[in-house]
C-alpha cells in the first residue's frame, strides 16, 4: 500500500474544511502534517491541535512584506514534506514564488460555480445577480495572474431560486464543500487527476 499523501493546510478562520479534511481522508488516503494560519487565535488552530497536527502563525506583521511570509511558510512546508497544499478558507492571496514552489499541488475550495463569480464575495456577487443555482467549485491555483482563474477539478450544485441571503445561501454551500474537498484529495491521492493533453485547462480524472 502507497503512503498516504502528505498535505499542508492553509486556513484564516474557524476550519470547517479543514474538519471536513480530518474527518474524512486524514490518516487515510492523505496525511495532513501541517496546518499554517495567517491570523492568531482562530478556531483551525484549535482543531488541528485537537487532531494532534502540527501548527503555525505567520502574521503579515511579522515578516518583511507578503513576499517574506509567503516564502516562510513555504519553507515550514517543505520542512514537513508536504505534497499538496490545500487552501482551507485562506484569507489571503498568494504571492507568485510560494505558487511556483507548489506547481500543480495547491487546491482551492471556492463557494461558486467558477468561472462565474470568482474573487471575494461570491455569494453576495451571486445572489445580487439573481441566480438560481449555487455551487462550490475545488480548483487547482496556478501562477498564472489571476484569481480562481486555475483549472477545475471538481464542482457540485444546488438550486435555490428563491435565495436573497448571502449567509443561508452559504449555510447552505457547506455541505457541499465538506464533500467536495476530501473528494478531490483522494483523487488527487489516488493518481488519478491528469491535465487534458489538447486543453492544458481541463483536468481529466481516471479511475
Amino acid at each position: 500500500m502507497s503512503e498516504p499523501l502528505r498535505v499542508g493546510v492553509l486556513a484564516s478562520g474557524e476550519g470547517t474544511n479543514l474538519q471536513a479534511l480530518l474527518d474524512t481522508v486524514h490518516g487515510h488516503e492523505a496525511q495532513v502534517v501541517g496546518v499554517a494560519t495567517n491570523k492568531p487565535a482562530v478556531r483551525a488552530l484549535e482543531r488541528a491541535a485537537n487532531a494532534g497536527v502540527e501548527c503555525a502563525v505567520f502574521e503579515l506583521t511579522d515578516h518583511f512584506d507578503r513576499a517574506a511570509r509567503d516564502s516562510a511558510i513555504a519553507d515550514w512546508l517543505a520542512e514537513r514534506d508536504v505534497r499538496l497544499v490545500v487552501l482551507a478558507g485562506y484569507l489571503a492571496l498568494l504571492t507568485s514564488p510560494f505558487l511556483q514552489r507548489f506547481p500543480d499541488a495547491i487546491l482551492n475550495v471556492h463557494p461558486s460555480l467558477l468561472p462565474a463569480f470568482p474573487g471575494v464575495r461570491a455569494i453576495e456577487q451571486a445572489v445580487e445577480y439573481g441566480v438560481k443555482v449555487f455551487g462550490v467549485t475545488v480548483h487547482f491555483v496556478e501562477d498564472d495572474g489571476g484569481v480562481d482563474t486555475g483549472p477545475v477539478l471538481v464542482q457540485a450544485s444546488i438550486a435555490l431560486p428563491d435565495a436573497t441571503d448571502p449567509a443561508d445561501v452559504h449555510e447552505r454551500l457547506r455541505p457541499l464543500e465538506h464533500a467536495l474537498l476530501p473528494e478531490a484529495v483522494r483523487l488527487i491521492a489516488r493518481g488519478a487527476v491528469s491535465r487534458d493533453p489538447g486543453n492544458a485547462r481541463r483536468t481529466v480524472v481516471s479511475g
